[in-house]
């Protein structure tokens, strides 16, 4: 939804971010609040190839791009996602977001190897979204809690510390007791101190059908941004590459507006806050960003 005109515009400080859209659309999963509806069947958006995102890491040098972020679908599904990270941290830090179900302890052993003769830190972002498999699996799917406390012991055990990150379905208000049962969970697993980030939903894709999509009053105005920090909109600071260009951020792939040029030179324009989705950034800063809110 658009409220045209009237909507502010966002000018890139400094692309700081870097996003690679690896794997597509295409997941093994097919949860109920995904806000592009990634599947085993989505092919709306394809794989990057090594040396497309090889081409994209060494154009980002000159633009001063701090730290770079794989996401999907599962980027583990890209059978070139561990070459793509070992280029990355040749270039500087890199996240992956991950279901963690599909994780392979030879690629891990191969990426902690990696990651030690690096400059660089790899981080991975885990997506678990109950403390069970009765609060988890009627949102990821059967089975999908087990698979991913594995892939999380998996990689505690190979020396990454993983940030666990859980999609909002209850009330704000019990924040503190669902943080709490999560890190009670993860510590019995072997995560003694888990780092957790608990992020709103997106009232676009598959959550539309959950629960709502955005409400016509849920819009960013121009008098609303008086005084805002923009800088804690992920807009401000990151770009994302898909198979089909650059787009302005990780959340509105889907929105024909979002693609913004064929390169990163040309992608650093300003960004019309016309979407529902910009309400929640509004709201939450970047939550796309890796800050967490519990060290366990």
């Amino acid at each position: 939804m658009s409220n045209g005109l009237s909507s502010p515009w966002v000018h890139l400080g400094h692309l700081d971010d870097l996003w690679f859209q690896i794997a597509g659309t295409l997941c093994n999963l097919r949860c109920h609040h995904c806000f592009i509806s990634c599947s085993p069947t989505n092919h709306s958006f394809g794989y990057l190839s090594l040396e497309t995102v090889r081409r994209r890491l060494e154009e980002s040098v000159a633009l001063g791009v701090k730290e770079y972020y794989f996401t999907g679908g599962e980027p583990f599904l890209n059978p070139e996602m561990v070459p793509i990270l070992e280029e990355t941290l040749r270039y500087g830090p890199a996240t992956v977001l991950t279901n963690a179900t599909v994780l392979k302890e030879a690629w891990l052993q191969r990426l902690a190897a990696v990651e030690r003769q690096s400059l660089y830190s790899l981080e991975f972002r885990v997506s678990i979204d109950g403390y069970s498999p009765e609060t988890n699996d009627p949102i990821r799917g059967e089975g999908t809690f087990r698979r991913a406390m594995e892939g999380t012991r998996l990689l505690v055990q190979f020396g990454f510390l993983p940030i666990i990150t859980i999609a909002r379905t209850w009330p704000e208000e019990q924040d503190h007791d669902i943080r709490e049962r999560f890190r009670r969970v993860l510590s019995e697993a072997g995560y003694e101190r888990p780092r957790v980030k608990i992020l709103p939903t997106l009232l676009l894709g598959a959550e539309v059908e959950r629960s709502r999509g955005y409400a016509e009053h849920e819009q960013v105005t121009a008098q609303m941004m008086e005084e805002f920090d923009t800088g804690k909109l992920v807009c401000e600071h990151s770009r994302i590459v898909t198979d089909r260009g650059v787009h302005v951020c990780p959340i509105l792939i889907d929105a024909p507006d979002s693609l913004l040029a064929e390169n990163l030179a040309d992608s650093l324009r300003p960004f019309q806050m016309s979407h529902g989705a910009c309400y929640t950034c509004y709201q939450y800063g970047a939550i796309c960003s890796n800050a967490t809110q519990s060290g366990g």
